[in-house]
């Protein structure tokens, strides 16, 4: 997750004078500047050069799920093909490659959300420049927060929804949408699998883990070079996988002995873990400290655990990414296919000619699930069906 405050604004951007911002010479405005002396067309101008840094440093983990495009709608195959070779023969024809038969529609949803920020005359005048940025940090904040927010309720939501133009915008495999996921390796899925399932227990186990990678993988996802498996979980969550240890049971409530499903693998922690010391000897390659900047805490079999709090307690996904705004990642980030109308957008308010004592941010963006494949959820619960989490806008 990308992290502002004022000190950044400040620090990462040179000063910018004489820029054409829209404002009266001095003699007839009734503030110019802030109390500590910085002139308020530098600020203006620093917002504006900042947005254009933080809108192409899209937050790491949103990026790690999502692709970014400008469809209203795409045929997306739902499983990974490889090709192969033919035996040659001396009058024969090569048969030709194509892409496979198995795609499906998927459209991608679109809203527009905005924010303003407001301020009186005397304020600027007795406020400092930090504390006119920091509302500026609030918004960004805000607006990083809604596209994570967004993302993951389109991954962990298994509600099937229309775009304005009536396509299906869907969610992870359901189960009950009419879908059947296509085979894959010879291996077929029946209309009723589903990517959003239900531990019956409350606390996490192995089983629980072992199925959402088992479910990825066997749709194509997280095998070949250049992908790989994801553990997405809260703090709680992925304080509880941190314990598992093969030939071990993997339930563990606080208090409480072990209990439930046995482990078939070790959590090994990560490179850039704190040492420990252990009685095992490690076989094999630990997962890296970092994974495009994000901390990773260890692995559990052939995944990668990553905590945020975005995930919410009581979830856990599995997704196979292709690094960042990869074409297999699992969510479309949908954006408008004018430029002018992409990321995060500062626009002058009623006033044009004090842009900075009243001023405008947009955002419209658009979520959908691309490959229904690629991730699968489990909600910790004792309960034996899916619920979707209710977001904090």
């Amino acid at each position: 997750m990308m992290q502002l405050d004022a000190n950044f604004l400040s620090a990462a951007l040179r000063p910018i004078y004489g820029g054409d911002s829209g404002y009266n010479d001095q003699g007839d405005v009734l503030v110019n500047q802030t109390a500590d002396g910085v002139d308020l067309n530098t600020i203006w101008a620093e917002i504006a050069q900042v947005l254009n840094l933080f809108n192409k440093e899209r937050s790491t983990l949103a990026s790690l799920i999502s692709h970014p495009t400008i469809a209203v709608a795409e045929p997306i195959p739902q499983a990974l093909h490889s090709e192969s070779f033919d035996l040659a023969s001396e009058y024969g024809e090569p048969t030709g490659v194509r892409e496979p038969a198995n795609a499906l529609l998927v459209g991608y949803d679109f809203k527009d959300f905005d924010k303003a920020s407001r301020f009186t005359w005397r304020f600027l005048r007795d406020a400092t420049a930090e504390q006119v940025t920091a509302v500026f940090t609030r918004i960004m904040e805000a607006d990083n927060k809604l596209v994570n927010t967004t993302l993951f309720d389109r991954l962990l939501n298994p509600e099937e929804r229309r775009n304005e133009h009536q396509h299906r915008v869907f969610g992870l495999y359901s189960g009950d949408d009419g879908v059947t996921p296509p085979p894959y390796l010879g291996k077929t899925f029946p209309q009723t699998t589903t990517h959003y399932l239900a531990s019956g227990a409350s606390v996490i186990d192995s089983d629980d883990l072992e199925t959402l990678i088992r479910l990825v993988t066997e749709k194509g996802y997280g095998r070949g070079t250049g992908s790989q498996l994801l553990i997405l979980a809260n703090p709680q969550e992925a304080e509880a996988i941190t314990t598992f240890k093969a030939g071990e049971q993997s339930r563990t409530p606080e208090g409480a002995e072990p209990s439930g499903p046995v482990a078939k693998y070790d959590f090994v922690r990560s490179a850039s873990a704190p040492a420990y010391l252990t009685q095992d000897n490690i076989v094999g390659k630990v997962a890296p400290g970092e994974f495009h900047n994000l901390p990773v805490l260890g692995s559990y079999g052939p995944a990668w655990l990553i905590e945020s709090e975005f995930v919410p307690a009581g979830y856990v996904a599995v997704i196979a990414t292709g690094g960042p705004n990869s074409t297999i990642n699992p969510v479309a980030f949908r954006q408008h296919p004018n430029t002018a109308y992409q990321g995060l957008r500062v626009i002058p308010g009623r006033d044009q000619r004090y842009p900075l004592q009243d001023s405008f941010f947009a955002r419209g963006f658009g979520t959908g699930v691309r490959h229904r494949g690629a991730a699968a959820v489990v909600q910790v619960t004792t309960e034996t069906t899916y619920t979707p989490p209710a977001f904090n806008w």
